[in-house]
């Protein structure tokens, strides 16, 4: 079949070292491997921006734009115009004039669009141009959860955002012919939420990268000291993330800490905020911002914790961990989605004190631990491949259909 993707996304897809990236970037590279690629994205910060001549090598053409506009901003002109602050957040004009000319000169015949706010640069789009919407997670579930649980203004403007957020999702579900979900069972609540009349709507799992992340791989080694070694691994200016290992470090390492005196919790991820950093603070916390390599601190690691509290989708940390052979201890949240058994694969442990019961019993028994991580990784190799969970995407995006029919 001939003609061209556009492929629109909120961070350069390149290269996959955070959550969003990996899920992102795989994307990317599966579709160059269908047609030629038009890439519209943001850049963060100056390090982002310096990724663009990488990426090229993937893409036909390709837009990197730094998004300049603060969350202030964002928020006042989303007040004042009745949107979603997430979507008034990504807006810029200048990728809406470049998304209107890639579309005037180039044959695009897919439009793949990833993560809620890049729907809005998507416009309406000729017959026989197929509209993928890869909300990847079910984002305004979040906002409403963190509007649930809090008080004040900002429980206010959470409750807001979920309403308007959830709007927006609604209107981009109905004019995409498919939308897509990390899970099956985040796409079963988007269905739920938004009720019948309301195209398709399917799961495209997250996959893990099995050659990069294996225990038998090359890589930097890291000096594990001395007593056990409990490690956690993400972005550490995520909400959840830092709401995770504040709830760890405080309630279930004092727990851990009055058996193994020795034992230390290193929290291992990029932009640590200033209440992650003041963990460090407490005995047996080891805050190391960003590393050059995560295998290292995963492969020394007895066990590694995703205690998330509030989660959506399938979490890259837990199936990462798992290819590397670690034993898993991880909140039902950050289970959800993933295709393993729980006390056989990895361990589900429901609360702070569940969490420390569960670490204490594999740092007594570890036999039975490395009976799990050898378990999750064959797990992986099973089930997580890129090339199996993304198997799927050429028909998604219509390319089997036509390709069929030419012939």
């Amino acid at each position: 079949m001939s003609g061209e993707i556009l492929f629109l996304c909120h961070r350069i897809p390149f290269p996959p070292d955070r959550g969003d990236k990996i899920r992102s970037c795989h994307l990317l590279k599966a579709l160059a491997q269908i047609a030629p690629v038009h890439v519209g994205c943001f850049a963060d910060d100056d390090r982002d921006m310096g990724f663009a001549p990488d990426m090229a090598a993937l893409t036909a053409s390709h837009c990197v734009l730094r998004r300049d506009r603060s969350r202030a901003v964002a928020g006042l002109k989303g007040l004042a115009t009745g949107q979603s602050l997430l979507v008034t957040l990504f807006d810029h004009p200048g990728l809406h004039r470049w998304v209107a000319r890639i579309l005037r000169e180039r044959p695009i015949r897919a439009v793949v669009a990833y993560s809620a706010q890049m729907a809005h640069f998507v416009p309406l789009l000729q017959p026989g141009t197929r509209f993928l919407m890869d909300f990847v997670d079910f984002d305004s579930a979040k906002y409403a959860a963190y509007g649930a649980q809090g008080s004040g203004p900002m429980a206010w403007i959470n409750r807001r955002e979920g309403r308007m957020l959830f709007d927006f999702e609604r209107a981009v579900a109905a004019r995409a012919d498919l939308c897509t979900f990390v899970s099956e069972a985040e796409a079963a609540l988007f269905r739920d939420a938004i009720g019948p009349g309301v195209g398709r709507i399917g799961a495209m799992e997250n996959g893990v990268d099995l050659d990069y992340f294996d225990p038998a791989a090359a890589f930097p080694s890291v000096e594990r000291g001395q007593g056990p070694l409990i490690a956690f691994t993400g972005q550490m200016d995520y909400r959840p993330n830092v709401e995770a290992v504040e709830s760890f470090a405080r309630v279930a390492m004092p727990a851990i800490r009055a058996v193994h005196p020795d034992a230390r919790f290193a929290i291992v991820g990029r932009n640590p905020t200033p209440a992650v950093k003041g963990l460090a603070q407490q005995p047996g916390i080891v805050v190391t911002g960003g590393v050059p390599d995560v295998r290292g601190w995963l492969a020394a690691a007895d066990v590694v914790v995703a205690p998330l509290r509030i989660a959506r989708g399938i979490q890259n940390k837990v199936l990462e961990a798992m290819a590397m052979a670690r034993p898993v201890v991880a909140s039902p949240h950050a289970a959800e989605g993933i295709d393993a058994a729980n006390g056989r694969e990895f361990i589900i442990a429901p609360d702070p004190a569940a969490e420390s019961d569960a670490v204490l019993a594999l740092l007594a028994d570890p036999a039975r631990a490395a009976s799990i991580g050898a378990a999750a990784r064959a797990r992986m190799i099973a089930r997580y491949r890129w090339d199996a969970t993304l198997a799927g995407l050429p028909a998604m995006i219509g390319w089997d259909d036509a390709a069929q029919a030419a012939a």
